[in-house]
């Protein structure tokens, strides 16, 4: 069993607390399943946040994107960043306008994020990416070369203020409700994958790989 993560007053859930999560199996699987995170900083007085694609090798959130982006030139300044990715796992309908909510999964991760310069690094954080948005996706592409490399900045982010945030279940009513003649209760959400849509310039007598027909988040 891994050492959870220890609750920081910026990290610990204060509103409804039974929701918070900060053993490392929580935070990891919802880190793995999504891929799209919101990153938010402070740029004199200015708050932005930004979306972004993101992987986790072991303890570290890697974000990349161009040399020139304000967000990734800003990040290396030594900015505080707050990084957060949501799954939303389906509508709770209550029977009361105020029980309405959401089932969710979420993670929220601060600190500072530092460029990485050594290739080794770089160019694993870049095989991560590729193959967190598609498995097996790294092995069937060209490589960036130098010039890709230079023009790419890859930020590293380490996993210690952390916290996880999960609802899961029917709706929570009043008691007085629950005889209320209304329907009441969750109606799933899914992420699925459609049929793949072949490239017009595509070379001819190439099939869509299995690992792209076989895709499921």
């Amino acid at each position: 069993m891994t050492q959870p993560f220890t609750p920081t007053p910026r990290t610990k859930v204060q509103r409804l607390p039974d929701r918070g999560k900060y053993d490392k199996e929580t935070v990891h699987a919802i880190l793995d399943q999504g891929f799209v995170c919101h990153v938010g900083f402070v740029v004199e007085g200015q708050p932005f946040v930004i979306p972004t694609n993101y992987a986790r090798i072991d303890e570290m959130l890697y974000i990349h994107g161009s040399s020139a982006s304000r967000m990734l030139k800003t990040l290396t300044g030594g900015v505080s960043v707050c990084l957060t990715v949501t799954h939303v796992d389906g509508l709770v309908l209550a029977r009361s306008a105020f029980h309405h909510s959401v089932n969710y999964r979420s993670v929220v991760a601060l600190g500072v994020a530092t460029l990485i310069e050594d290739p080794a690094e770089k160019m694993c954080a870049l095989e991560a990416f590729t193959n967190h948005v598609m498995p097996g996706r790294w092995n069937d592409i060209r490589f960036p070369n130098e010039q890709e490399l230079k023009a790419t900045s890859v930020l590293a982010l380490p996993l210690k203020e952390v916290s996880a945030k999960v609802r899961v279940g029917p709706p929570k009513d009043d008691a007085e409700d629950y005889s209320l003649p209304i329907w009441a209760g969750v109606l799933p959400l899914h992420t699925s994958s459609g049929e793949p849509i072949n490239d017009p310039k595509l070379l001819p007598g190439l099939e869509v790989p299995l690992n792209v027909r076989a895709y499921l988040r």
